[in-house]
């Protein structure tokens, strides 16, 4: 796929996902931490959930962007086996989330949130943002970056990117759902 191509589309949905959050900072309190049924997260842990993924992803990313930056970097992308499988996972499919279990360190069930989570989430949709445009200047298929469940596997940079990018629209999604099946406001 062209490396372009991709960058732009994952721009794309970051603003999407942090335009949909940014209006969750209106909400009232209630809304934010309501659930519908127990063990349901709520519009702020899924947030949360998001942050604590940003925490390991971001620093990564811009670690192996600022160790492999180029001036001519390939107008190509091609996805690794695994990568893609991971990424095709996260993906948002016709409006569909496919459910799947959290690693216990990711996830903020029982936190205690406030709008703070959302402004860190919007803190780290900027670094992301800002990391999508640099990667124009990286070779998207040698770049590798390690992923969050073990050191020893790492992924294609574009690839980890499609997986963080598509994991964040998830769990946006996720909490938009809350907005629209909450009444008690």
């Amino acid at each position: 796929m062209n490396a372009d191509q991709l960058i732009k589309e994952m721009i794309s949905i970051t603003e999407r996902s942090t335009s949909t959050v940014r209006k969750f900072k209106d909400l009232p309190a209630g809304q934010l931490n309501y659930k519908e049924y127990p063990g349901q997260w709520s519009i702020l842990e899924c947030i949360e959930h998001l942050n604590l993924y940003g925490d390991f992803y971001l620093p990564e990313i811009e670690k192996q962007i600022q160790a492999h930056k180029t001036t001519n970097p390939p107008a190509t992308f091609k996805s690794g086996v695994l990568g893609n499988y991971f990424a095709n996972l996260m993906m948002v499919k016709e409006g569909k989330i496919k459910k799947m279990k959290s690693p216990k360190d990711k996830d903020p069930s029982g936190s205690q949130l406030s709008v703070t989570t959302i402004d860190r989430f919007l803190k780290q949709q900027k670094l992301l943002e800002s990391l999508l445009l640099q990667a124009r200047y990286v070779d998207l298929t040698r770049t590798k970056a390690a992923i969050s469940l073990t050191r020893l596997i790492k992924l294609r940079l574009g690839d980890t990117f499609r997986f963080f990018v598509y994991h964040i629209e998830r769990h946006v999604l996720q909490a938009e759902k809350l907005v629209t099946t909450d009444d008690n406001g």
